[in-house]
Parts: C-alpha cells; structure tokens; sequence
C-alpha cells in the first residue's frame, strides 16, 4: 500500500470514527466504524494500536478545535461576549457528540498528546478568563479550570428534559456566566482545580 493510500484510510477512519462516536458514544464497535469508512477491521489496528488510541486521537482533535476558537476569540474586543462564546461552542460540542463527555474521563492525561491538548485548551481558557477579570465582568478568584470544568454544566442540567426541550442547555449557560459576575459575591469555601488536581483525577 502506498504512502498516499495509508493516509487517505487514516483520514477515512478518524472521519467515520468520529461520526459513529458522535451518534452513539464509546460503546461502538471497531467493526461498525471500519464499515462506515469502508475499510477492512484490521486496517484500523494498523493505524492504531487499539479503540483507546483511536478514541484519543479523535478527543484531542475536537480539544484542538475549541481551542483554535478559543484563540480566535482573543481578539474580541468584549470579553464577556468573547467568554460566552467560548462556553457556548463547548457545550454545543457536547450537545452534539455524544462521545465528548465520556471521552473526558475515559481518556488518560497520561497520554501525552491528550495532557497537551488539554493543557493547551486550558491556557486559553484562562486567558479567556483573565481579561473578562480584568475587565469586571466575572469575579476575581475565578480561572480558567474552573470554566474548562462548567463547559459540561448545562448541558448535563439540562439533560433530564433535552428530548423534549433541546434548546433548554443554553438558559443555564447564561444563568452561569451571570452567576459569575462579582456583584454580590460570596468567598468560596475551597479554591480553584489546579492543573496537578486534573493529572490526579485521570490517573486514579
């Protein structure tokens, strides 16, 4: 098989992949995937090792794309708005595909690309946060961790009635960003995950 060959059925799987995870979550069989990109079964493990590695790779490219928002979102010249939109575009990744928030405690920051997507996601979630903190919009002692971990608040609120109300996810992501604001603000009782709390919980 060529070079050019191998590369277009990598690109088929992690295409189909990605649909199949998408639809139906991380319970989906290597066969169903191999099928949908109309490839043998061992060709997958020809290009990985094992559904883990295929898992990661997908997990750490759709981190790499909200990421790449995040960064665009930078340059906006309102914080806030630049804030909701960020939180915005991670929860419509979660409404969408349903393996995203399974693949979040189901993958290992001790894989290395994963540790750096999510690192890298989590540095610009907290220059996000940073200049809305400057600028008074939500209070002093929140980070940008904090808002990586309320990415999954309202959709999992909202979980209990999205057949009938699927839209429903996005009244809570407003009530937690206004939930944010400093007006009225109480101290916390603890502080804020640390980078060293997110390599804990993923190797526990």
């Amino acid at each position: 098989m060529s070079r050019a060959d191998a590369a277009r059925n990598r690109s088929l799987l992690i295409e189909a992949a990605s649909a199949e995870l998408s639809e139906h979550g991380l319970d989906v069989s290597i066969s169903r995937i191999a099928a949908r990109a109309g490839v043998a079964k061992g060709t997958v493990f020809n290009h990985f090792s094992s559904k883990e590695e295929l898992v990661s790779t997908i997990f750490c490219e759709q981190l790499g794309a909200l990421a790449v928002i995040g960064e665009t979102l930078l340059e906006h010249t309102d914080p806030r708005s630049a804030l909701l939109r960020f939180m915005t575009a991670g929860a419509e990744l979660q409404v969408n595909d349903r393996s995203f928030c399974e693949a979040v405690t189901a993958t290992s920051r001790a894989d290395p690309a994963v540790r750096a997507a999510s690192d890298r996601l989590a540095r610009v979630a907290e220059e996000l946060t940073a200049r809305a903190r400057q600028v008074g919009v939500v209070r002093a002692d929140v980070t940008g961790h904090d808002i990586v971990l309320l990415l999954s608040a309202p959709t999992w609120i909202a979980a209990p009635l999205a057949a009938a109300r699927s839209d429903l996810w996005r009244r809570y992501l407003h009530l937690i960003l206004d939930g944010l604001r400093p007006e009225a603000a109480h101290e916390l009782p603890v502080g804020a995950p640390t980078n060293e709390d997110f390599v804990t919980a993923a190797t526990r």
